[in-house]
Order: C-alpha cells, then sequence, then structure tokens
C-alpha cells in the first residue's frame, strides 16, 4: 500500500506536485500546526524539505497525515501508530492490518440506525414531553442528537428503542427503563469484555504474536472474526433463553402458591388467587398440600406453552 495520494497514480507530462507551507498543511490535514510540529517530534511525520528560510511540505505529508487521524479515529494510540508507520516504511506493508481493523470495526448487528422526530418519541412515550428522560436517552445513546436539527433524532438501535416503548406502555416509568438499561449495559460489557479475553487467548494470540502482524497473519485474523462475529450473540441468546425459562418458572411458582403462605414484609406483591379455587384445591389434595400443587400445575403449564411453541415453530418450517 502506498502513501502516495490516488492523484500521484497517475501524472501527465508537466505535472507539478503540490507543495504546502505547515499553515497549508493544517488546513488541508485538519490537523493543527502545533499537532503537525509534535508529529515531527515524535518521528510519525517526515521533516519538510528546507528551502531557504521555509519548509516545504507536499502530498506524501498530506496522506500521512490522514492516516495517522485515522488510526486515531480507530482507538489506536500515538506509540502503536508510530510501530504501524514504520513497519509501512520498512516495506512490510499495512494492508493486512488495515482489512483487520476495518473488520474489527465494522458492523457486530445487521440491525440499522433510524431517524425520529421529537413529536415522534413524545407519541410512543405518552404524549407528554419529558426533558429528564429525553436526557437520560441521549446519555445513554439511546438517542443522539442530529446537528442542526433540534426536532429530530438519530436511533443507532431502533429494537432498543422499540423495547423500551413497548416496557412503557406496560407501565414500566422512564426512570425505571434507564436505570435497569445501565445495569444491564454494564452487564453485557463484561460479558463482551470475557469473550475477547476468551478468544484472544486461546483463537487470535497466535495471529499477534508479532507487532504489527504480517500481512498473512492480519487476513487470516480478519478471516477468523468473521467467522466468529456472531458467536457471542448466539451464545448470549442461548443462555439467556435458558435463565429466562428458568427463573420465570420460580417466580410464577412463587407468586401462584403465594396465597398458601405468610406473606413477608421484604417480598413483592404476588398473584391473588380466587378463594374458591383455594378450597376446591384444598378440598382435592388437602390443605397441606396446597403450595406443592400449584408449583406442579405452574410447572406442567410452563412445559406445556413450550412442547406448544417447538411444535408451532416445527410446523412453520415444513
Amino acid at each position: 500500500m502506498s502513501t502516495q495520494s490516488p492523484a500521484a497514480e497517475y501524472r501527465p507530462a508537466g505535472y507539478r506536485a503540490p507543495e504546502y507551507r505547515i499553515e497549508d498543511l493544517a488546513h488541508h490535514s485538519g490537523a493543527t500546526v502545533r499537532t503537525i510540529r509534535a508529529y515531527q517530534d515524535r518521528g510519525l511525520l517526515p521533516r519538510p524539505e528546507r528551502r531557504g528560510r521555509s519548509n516545504v511540505y507536499g502530498d506524501a505529508h498530506l496522506a500521512r497525515l490522514r492516516q495517522i487521524a485515522d488510526l486515531l479515529d480507530r482507538g489506536y494510540t500515538l506509540a502503536s501508530i508510530k510501530e504501524l508507520l514504520e513497519a509501512w516504511d520498512t516495506g512490510r506493508g499495512l494492508g493486512g492490518v488495515l482489512g483487520l481493523v476495518a473488520e474489527v470495526d465494522g458492523p457486530w448487528t445487521d440491525e440499522e440506525a433510524d431517524r425520529i422526530s421529537r413529536a415522534e418519541l413524545d407519541a410512543r412515550f405518552g404524549g407528554e414531553p419529558d426533558e429528564d428522560a429525553i436526557q437520560d436517552a441521549m446519555e445513554l445513546g439511546v438517542l443522539v442528537p442530529i446537528p442542526d436539527r433540534a426536532e429530530e433524532f438519530l436511533v443507532p438501535s431502533p429494537q432498543e428503542l422499540s423495547v423500551a416503548a413497548e416496557l412503557y406502555a406496560a407501565g414500566v416509568p422512564l426512570s425505571a427503563i434507564t436505570g435497569h438499561l445501565r445495569e444491564l449495559r454494564g452487564q453485557v460489557e463484561h460479558i463482551a469484555s470475557r469473550f475477547l479475553e476468551f478468544t484472544t487467548e486461546h483463537v487470535f494470540a497466535r495471529y499477534l504474536e508479532h507487532r504489527p502482524p504480517t500481512d498473512a497473519d492480519a487476513a487470516a485474523a480478519a478471516t477468523m472474526v468473521r467467522r466468529l462475529r456472531p458467536l457471542a450473540q448466539q451464545t448470549v441468546d442461548a443462555e439467556l433463553a435458558r435463565a429466562m425459562r428458568l427463573f420465570a418458572n420460580r417466580h410464577l411458582q412463587h407468586h401462584l402458591t403465594a396465597d398458601t403462605l405468610p406473606l413477608r414484609e421484604e417480598e413483592p406483591p404476588r398473584v391473588n388467587l380466587p378463594p374458591e379455587t383455594i378450597r376446591a384445591v384444598e378440598k382435592l389434595v388437602g390443605q397441606e398440600n396446597v403450595a406443592a400443587f400449584f408449583a406442579a400445575a405452574a410447572e406442567r403449564e410452563v412445559q406445556a406453552r413450550t412442547l406448544d411453541a417447538l411444535a408451532t415453530s416445527r410446523a412453520n418450517q415444513t
């Protein structure tokens, strides 16, 4: 991969390469004069050509500044960028590394961002403006302000916003929804971090043992990222389904058997069964077995619904 600009690949007769003073280079690159000088001092940017009392920069300097800015945007430190650029300058290339960076930076979901107006947002959440809720949503990144569009927001995850709207419609306060999301986000970030540590130790370490990795190793690692990308979500989906079934069943049993046991102050509100239902069960199995009966009935109902869902899913597939 060359550091030349695309225009430098074809130069007609009489072509004269652009030359920049440091102020012009700063204007074209978006970097400040102070930053350009700091990059030179760190060895990230070649020294300019000296002509009399003036320093002259060229297209190569502009291309290098844009490469540094791109890598900084991707989260690289200046120290790691220097290593990458030195590898490039010694002929080892960066094609594979940048391909790996692009693969990791690519989308980790098929979901596409959407936009929503302030009026639509208010309508989905009760019809009354709630500035505190809007602020919470922006801090969490659920809503992203659009410059020069005060009454419109970008929605990175429409599914996440839809979940919030459904919970609100079911009676959950907005403050409880945002609080739950904050807690959930911390737990999910921990899961993501552990998954990356696990796969790096057992899969990617062999591709990244050289700094920077060779083009072949970087390309192989990028291929592996594409293969493993869906595994984290598939694993979490499967484990969440298992845990929800387990704990939802326990909660249901707990609430359905509530009226047969004393209620402690720290326990949550429970489902109230009709008195005639409880009396009928007592007559059938005896008072001492009522709790066990309702627990078994709840378990059987959950299993029946699971079997129905599986049968329906199979029928839809065929």
